[in-house]
């Protein structure tokens, strides 16, 4: 494999970077999950010789933008999206013609629905993969693919692959440490570029409420025959259990563990 088969197939990557928030502050700051997708890009550039470019679709004025420069960005290219207009028709269009698009898998205490990736892969075209925790670059003389480990549930991994162009969505736990600099930040720049409202009228078809989420109430799975069942419903008779009134705290919470194991209501 070549340097300039790789280049040849692999030119243009880019980067999506959102503004996230301090947990327990609240203040704004660069996200975490897009640092990680900022850190494998770099990589994945200097290894084909590609161009980055990294993107925001927001107000360019925002102070946490500038922390993406210390963290590696030569510059910030700001799509001014105005505020509760849709994102994705403008970066939409300005990816076009891109290899590879890496983006956090959801921004962090914001606009946080995680359904952005999806979205501009279905727009564009392109290929999706989400949870990555490696990606790697495969090109040769013919095409250029994608191979991507990905995070799963109880510490599994699966790899898979897919050819490019394709859209990739970093898991937060990346094989990725970013690094911080003082003196990038104060070399770098935050370009506003202007764009068109763009599809305003999607933005007026979603109606925003206080969510209405309820409990959901445990029960134990019914294990009795239908006859006994019937003759419950015409007598009183006891169903068991205990009642714990002695012991501490936690004696009490192991009781009601162990009830819930017993009927399989948690699986830990």
């Amino acid at each position: 494999m070549s340097n300039a088969s790789t280049t040849k197939h692999v030119s243009k990557i880019a980067v999506l970077v959102s503004v996230g928030r301090h947990p327990v502050s609240g203040t704004a700051r660069y996200s975490r999950n897009d640092a990680a997708a900022l850190t494998l890009a770099t990589r994945l550039a200097a290894q084909h010789q590609a161009t980055l470019d990294v993107l925001h679709a927001g107000e360019p004025t925002n102070p946490a933008l500038r922390e993406y420069l210390a963290l590696g960005a030569a510059k910030v290219e700001v799509l001014a999206v105005a505020v509760g207009d849709e994102i994705a028709p403008a970066l939409t269009a300005r990816l076009k013609g891109y290899d590879l698009v890496l983006t956090g898998t959801r921004a962090e205490g914001t606009e946080d629905s995680g359904m952005l990736p999806y979205k501009l892969a279905d727009a564009l075209g392109f290929a999706l993969l989400a949870s990555a925790v490696d990606v790697e670059i495969e090109a040769d003389v013919e095409a250029a693919s994608i191979a991507v480990r990905q995070f799963l549930p109880k510490g599994l991994r699966r790899r898979v692959r897919a050819s490019l162009p394709a859209v990739v969505a970093v898991h937060p736990m990346a094989n990725a440490t970013p690094r911080y600099a003082y003196a990038k930040l104060r070399e770098g720049t935050i370009e506003p570029v202007l764009v068109s409202a763009a599809n305003a009228s999607e933005s007026l078809r979603w109606s925003i409420k206080p969510a209405t989420a309820k409990p959901v109430r445990l029960a134990a799975a019914e294990k009795r025959s239908g006859h006994a069942r019937m003759l419950s419903a015409t007598t009183t008779e006891s169903r068991g259990g205990s009642v714990v009134i002695e012991g501490t705290s936690v004696e009490k919470a192991q009781v009601i563990l162990a009830y819930l194991r017993e009927h399989q209501l948690v699986d830990y």
